[in-house]
């Protein structure tokens, strides 16, 4: 017996390809004889003889002349080549976007249109009336796109817009360059209704210039830049003791200067507690007395001091005050140790420049965050990275607005409208709130719509730990998924989310008694770590609650119309802080001394 000859698996068939060809060709060819007898018949029944002959499809093609000789030549050629050329390829053309549109989703496995309607027009718009009294009298029509939802991108084919609803809470993760700042944090700034609040460490270039003009028009502009990254002058000043006139404010506090020093993984230590239980304490000393927090430095300074323990005394702070009378008269080693780590936390404060912006002044306005919340305000905060840095008081002052915004949408019906939005770009390394993961179970219920912006996934683990960092991807409602993915183990995690699909494949037996084709289908993941490390910039995946996970394209501000108005605008602004740096560098040689 001849034994069989079987060829290696293909997930392709030439044959098949071939035979589709054949029978599209002839296809083809039968519609376009269909069409040219039926556009011939008709204009020899509108110009000519008005007889209407029988169907010839293949005299319609080759004779038409003989078929219709009553017809003009350029009659002929419009009705019998032209016009059926034209309704063709409309045809084609038609059936082509409704397979692509109705089979995409199948044969990729992500989202079609039909998932993600939540996030799309109809369905969005209505969402948005529910939960913005506002709207509610207003036809859907009548709603303007920035107003129902932040737009996130766009998902081919159809261009259908997809948006995040006003009680999501977003996270991205996309490395530098991929798009994360130009097609989604400044977008949403442009279009944002309500308050916004923007956390950044750069200024020229970047989200301040590209949005500072827009929203100045809309509202305040508040800049928070105490390390003058944009050089801009102090024009504004914020109480940061405001929230610490009690235990638990001036914990949180402390917790912002330790956290912008210190990591998840070794902020717990003795030392690091015993420092942030101190501070909490002078903290809350000088709010209760009044002090500004320039005071609380020279506390630090003189550890023998018992003016704070007497501040806590008076207020009636006295649990508070025996531990910190415990601290300052412990051994002297231990309590040295303690106070230099509670130095080194508010080092920053050292620099006047620095503190002046959270030190009371009758100079300049100021900032209030219960007042922002139910404004049409901007606030920037701008810090640069790394220890000693400025971040600290970044992220208090992120976390007083988004707490106060809280306070406001509780007393007020329970959710702001217009909602605050919070872009927390850079989170990782100018705003590290502790508790972050924790706030996002019920900010987007109060109108308070986060949008943290992380690097990569290990960012986000360093700074909230793994725990953390995995109820922060958690409690996320949408997740977006940008270019630049490097690290191996979140891809494949990704890649598992997205999941699986079945695909067909054939392969071709060959024996004595001819070819045999036979067609199985084989298990393989939809999008491989391989193909997410690969995603092209301005291409982001969108994994939302209860939704299949989506390819979207995004849409960078510098592609739209209104890049016509910004793109000047964000130039004008970069010139003023090039010319402010400069300014500043005329104004002293390079010692710093007066020139």
């Amino acid at each position: 017996m001849p034994t069989p000859r079987t060829s290696a698996p293909s997930t392709t068939d030439g044959t098949d390809a071939l035979l589709c060809l054949l029978f599209g060709a002839v296809g083809a060819a039968v519609g376009y004889g269909s069409l040219a007898w039926l556009s011939g018949s008709l204009t020899n029944y509108l110009l000519a003889s008005g007889t209407w002959v029988r169907y010839q499809p293949a005299e319609a093609v080759l004779h038409p002349a003989e078929l219709w000789p009553d017809l003009s030549p350029t009659a002929l050629l419009i009705g019998a080549r032209v016009l059926p050329a034209v309704l063709l390829s409309a045809l084609l053309t038609a059936i082509a976007i409704f397979w692509l549109s109705r089979r995409s989703g199948v044969t990729t496995g992500l989202a079609r249109k039909a998932d993600l309607a939540p996030l799309l027009g109809k369905q969005i718009t209505a969402k948005a009336k529910s939960l913005r009294p506002s709207l509610s009298g207003l036809k859907p029509k009548e709603i303007p796109p920035a107003d129902r939802g932040i737009l996130l991108g766009t998902l081919d084919p159809g261009q259908a817009e997809v948006r995040a609803s006003w009680e999501d809470v977003l996270v991205a993760i996309m490395a530098p360059r991929s798009g994360k700042t130009s097609g989604l944090a400044i977008p949403a700034i442009l279009s944002a209704p309500g308050p916004v609040l923007l956390t950044s460490n750069k200024a020229a270039n970047d989200a301040f210039t590209a949005t500072v003009d827009a929203r100045s028009k809309v509202g305040n502009i508040w800049t928070l830049d105490p390390q003058q990254i944009a050089h801009h002058p102090r024009r504004m000043w914020w109480d940061i003791l405001a929230d610490a006139r009690d235990l638990a404010g001036a914990k949180r506090l402390a917790g912002h200067f330790v956290a912008a020093s210190v990591d998840d993984s070794n902020g717990g230590d003795f030392w690091s507690t015993a420092a942030s239980n101190t501070l909490a304490a002078l903290f809350l000393a000088a709010s209760s007395s009044g002090r500004p927090i320039t005071d609380v430095l020279a506390w630090l300074a003189s550890p023998a001091d018992r003016t704070p323990v007497d501040l806590l005394t008076d207020a009636g702070h006295l649990a508070v005050a025996a531990q910190l009378q415990g601290t300052v008269s412990g051994a002297t080693e231990t309590r040295d140790g303690i106070y230099e780590t509670a130095r080194q936390y508010a080092s920053c404060l050292l620099d006047p420049e620095i503190a002046a912006w959270v030190t009371p002044t009758e100079e300049v306005p100021e900032f209030k965050p219960s007042d922002f919340a139910t404004s049409k305000d901007t606030l920037y905060l701008l810090s640069k990275d790394g220890g000693g840095s400025a971040s600290a008081i970044i992220a208090a002052a992120a976390d007083a607005v988004m707490r106060a915004a809280v306070i406001v949408a509780e007393r007020s019906g329970g959710r702001l409208d217009p909602p605050l939005l919070a872009i927390l770009d850079e989170a990782a390394n100018v705003c590290r709130i502790s508790d972050l993961p924790d706030l996002y179970s019920h900010l987007g219920s109060r109108g308070v719509i986060p949008l943290t912006i992380l690097q990569s996934y290990r960012q986000g683990q360093k700074v909230w730990g793994e725990t953390g960092m995995d109820a922060l991807w958690s409690a996320a409602t949408i997740k977006i998924i940008g270019s630049g993915m490097d690290d191996a183990d979140f891809a494949d995690r990704v890649s598992r989310l997205v999941g699986d699909h079945d695909v067909q494949t054939s392969s071709i037996s060959t024996s004595d008694g001819g070819k045999s084709t036979s067609i199985s289908m084989r298990t393989e993941r939809i999008l491989p770590p391989d193909a997410i490390r690969a995603l092209p910039k301005g291409k982001a995946l969108l994994l939302a609650t209860g939704i299949r996970v989506a390819m979207l394209s995004l849409k960078p501000w510098y592609k739209e119309r209104s890049a016509k108005q910004i793109g000047p605008a964000s130039a004008a602004a970069t010139k003023a802080i090039t010319e402010r740096a400069i300014a500043k560098t005329l104004r002293s040689d390079d010692f710093g001394t007066a020139a």
